[in-house]
């Protein structure tokens, strides 16, 4: 039986990267499903649009598109609504324009794409290639699409329920990637967020106006930008601190 694959995204469904992801996908099975944004939700994180209608508009054959639909609500209506009868074994959350590491997966919908994905009972994988900022943006998939299908199959043959996978590719030439790591993300001691002035008097952004360090060689993001290695991070849905609850707990007295 063919394994059943959806893909979504958060840089909308006609962006690069996700036709890069359908190609990708198509090496591995020919049972592939698209349901993406209709525009870029980038930073969207794991928002669910609760309380507004959306409607789901079919593009063309097995590509479906939601306006104003983050990634969440994209892979929740392809799961339960368009493959109702036979859900996706993988969503591929992908390949984004610009690298997920360190803090910024809490933040990213692609990685909520993945998360998602887990949650419904899928393996979630989120694909993203890195981008050289430091010279005006500079992009090239040939890595994402050289190797992106030998890491899916790497990590589906370890994979487990209760996790999601964070994959990101290095902004280099295919020969010059010096292999994959799993590492853990870079926790930075404060957020990279920051407020960042606009040209127009009292407007601003909400930006990364520079690279947060330091970096842990150990971590996503040096081995990423200084390793040039494919970096994959297993990330727990569970959220909580088990130990920590477990040391917390009775700890706190009413009075």
């Amino acid at each position: 039986m063919s394994l059943r694959i959806l893909i979504t995204n958060d840089d909308g469904v006609d962006a690069p990267g996700i036709a890069v992801m359908e190609e990708i996908a198509r090496t591995i099975s020919d049972d592939v499903w698209v349901v993406a944004p209709a525009g870029n939700q980038s930073g969207a994180s794991h928002r669910f649009t609760f309380g507004q209608e959306l409607e789901l508009v079919e593009r063309r054959s097995r590509v479906f598109a939601i306006a104003g639909g983050s990634p969440a609500d994209c892979v929740v209506a392809g799961m339960t609504f368009v493959l109702a009868g036979k859900p996706a074994d993988l969503v591929l959350s992908g390949v984004n324009n610009g690298q997920n590491v360190g803090d910024i997966v809490n933040c990213s919908g692609t990685a909520a794409g993945a998360r998602e994905g887990a949650m419904q009972g899928a393996i979630g994988i989120a694909m993203s290639q890195g981008i050289d900022y430091e010279n005006g943006g500079a992009l090239d998939w040939s890595v994402s699409r050289r190797f992106a299908a030998q890491v899916i199959d790497g990590i589906r043959a370890q994979a487990v329920r209760g996790a999601w996978y964070n994959v990101n590719f290095p902004y280099c030439r295919p020969e010059q990637v010096s292999g994959v790591r799993v590492v853990p993300t870079q926790r930075f001691d404060t957020s990279p967020m920051k407020y960042y002035p606009s040209d127009n008097p009292g407007k601003f952004f909400i930006a990364i106006p520079e690279t947060p360090s330091p970096f842990d060689p150990a971590n996503d993001f040096f081995q990423l930008l200084h390793g040039n290695a494919i970096t994959v991070t297993p990330v727990s849905l569970q959220a909580s601190d088990i130990a920590l609850a477990a040391r917390m707990d009775g700890t706190i007295s009413l009075r």
